[in-house]
């Protein structure tokens, strides 16, 4: 599905409650977002929102739309309205034939709200990771850069709802370096009250050369502990998430073959676990 083809045409006011830059200087902005919604929309753990960006005035489209995944449990402050948080990356492009660098319309209009402004947004739209029903069933959260903005609400979640959990979490953060892992930095260290869970773990995947466009070191982060990774993978109550750039996936895919051993077992794996809606990806 293509942004095009979202129903925007119910549409909402939210005002800008707080906007935090949750990375260190020197690296990516990634900024937290928290909205007020003056509606409360139906909006449930998993969904993401749209939102609807004023275009160029002299060419181009009017608006711009794009989809942000909610980072954090919503709640209804005393007005009634949903008050929910987004990760935005302040984004830049380089032109292939000039060079020119030029600014993301969307990400950077967002980035430079104020508090009481006010922004125009649509949904919610469902997302493909929800919360498993066993309480002892696995959890394999891979997210790179803002990816792991849904993780960060659906973990939370986990632990209260369902603090007799007693299945295995592992989250792996995908960054460039150790100052970009958005809510696991010295800006914000969201997941630290999780560590003494007896059942979650999180591990850290970093470019080899962080100044560098390299790829995410998924292979170094996986195969250190890829005999648990592949023991919870044959256990038929893990769920495997995954959310990031698009790029990522392929990446994903050469290593877990490595792992295995054996690309016809990991291909059937895999299906088994789509066809049984124990893996889902959230890529873009």
């Amino acid at each position: 599905m293509r942004l095009r083809d979202y129903d925007t045409s119910t549409r909402y006011t939210a005002t800008v409650v707080s906007t935090q830059r949750i990375t260190p200087e020197l690296t990516d902005e990634v900024r937290e977002l928290e909205l007020d919604v003056h509606r409360d929309f139906g909006f449930k753990v998993g969904q993401s929102i749209g939102i609807l960006v004023p275009g160029d005035v002299d060419f181009g489209p009017k608006e711009h739309f794009r989809l942000y995944t909610v980072a954090d449990l919503p709640e209804v402050n005393h007005n009634g309205d949903v008050r929910l948080k987004i990760c935005v990356k302040r984004v830049h492009y380089i032109d292939d034939y000039s060079g020119e660098r030029f600014e993301g319309r969307a990400s950077n209009f967002l980035c430079d709200l104020k508090e009481g402004d006010d922004i125009t947004v649509s949904g919610p739209y469902g997302l493909p990771f929800a919360l498993p029903k066993e309480k002892d069933a696995n959890l394999i959260l891979i997210g790179m850069g803002t990816g792991i903005a849904p993780f960060r609400a659906l973990v939370k979640q986990l632990y209260k709802e369902r603090p007799d959990f007693k299945g295995a979490v592992r989250l792996f953060h995908g960054a460039r370096s150790g100052l970009e892992m958005i809510y696991q930095n010295d800006e914000l260290d969201d997941f630290a009250q999780y560590y003494d869970k007896e059942t979650f773990r999180a591990f850290k995947a970093l470019s080899p050369r962080p100044h560098w466009e390299d790829p995410i070191a998924w292979d170094n982060a996986l195969e250190e502990r890829g005999a648990e990774v592949w023991s919870l993978m044959n256990d038929a109550r893990t769920y495997v998430y995954i959310a990031g750039q698009e790029r990522m996936g392929e990446a994903l895919d050469k290593v877990f073959r490595k792992i295995v051993g054996d690309d016809e077992l990991w291909e059937r794996r895999k299906a088994e676990m789509v066809a049984g809606r124990r893996w889902a990806e959230l890529l873009y």
